[in-house]
């Protein structure tokens, strides 16, 4: 009975923290490229990333974050608000139901792009951001005018050949581009 309470306590306490912390404009969207620009990849970088969590068995609203900084600059950078984004980050997912984890932005489905509950959070509009710019890379990676995007839809149009002969299918068939999510440890 205790620990139910224990808990019941726990999970209020985080849906409050996450509810008062977790509306800020997303991170990066007053970069965003415009429909239709052809990005190209970045150079490799580390992002910074919560890898811990310490809890308290004596103090059960005490927790430690242990973050790494990835290749975060040291120079003029905000660690502090970095790090906050991050921890808003895991008090979103504790609090948003996994099935309500997702963002979809495909055009034949307008009416199912966010979660409202994840919709608000800062994590919400951000995985819709990278969601935005998946497909933006997808995009320029797959166009039909530039490589490898060429060579990309030469071997599907074979693909197709080999499998049903000379048939007429519509092109949005094969450009649907979503991220799997794995299982943390």
């Amino acid at each position: 009975m205790r620990m139910t309470l224990l808990r019941k306590c726990l999970s209020i306490f985080l849906s409050g923290i996450f509810i008062l912390t977790g509306v800020a404009p997303a991170r990066g969207s007053e970069f965003l490229p415009a429909a239709g620009q052809m990005v190209h990849f970045s150079g490799a970088f580390t992002a910074p990333e919560l890898v811990g969590v310490r809890v308290y068995s004596d103090q059960p609203f005490r927790f430690d974050f242990i973050l790494d900084k990835g290749d975060t600059p040291d120079d003029g950078h905000d660690w502090q608000d970095e790090s906050q984004r991050l921890i808003k980050y895991f008090l979103a997912s504790l609090t948003i139901p996994e099935k309500d984890l997702w963002v979809n932005l495909s055009p034949s489905e307008p009416d199912r792009i966010v979660n409202s509950a994840l919709g608000a959070t800062t994590a919400g509009r951000d995985m819709l951001v990278e969601d935005y710019l998946l497909k933006q890379v997808a995009a320029s990676m797959t166009h039909p005018d530039r490589e490898p995007g060429k060579t990309f839809w030469e071997h599907i149009h074979k693909k197709i050949r080999e499998q049903y002969g000379d048939v007429d299918y519509p092109m949005d068939t094969f450009r649907k581009v979503w991220v799997v999510p794995e299982s943390s440890v």
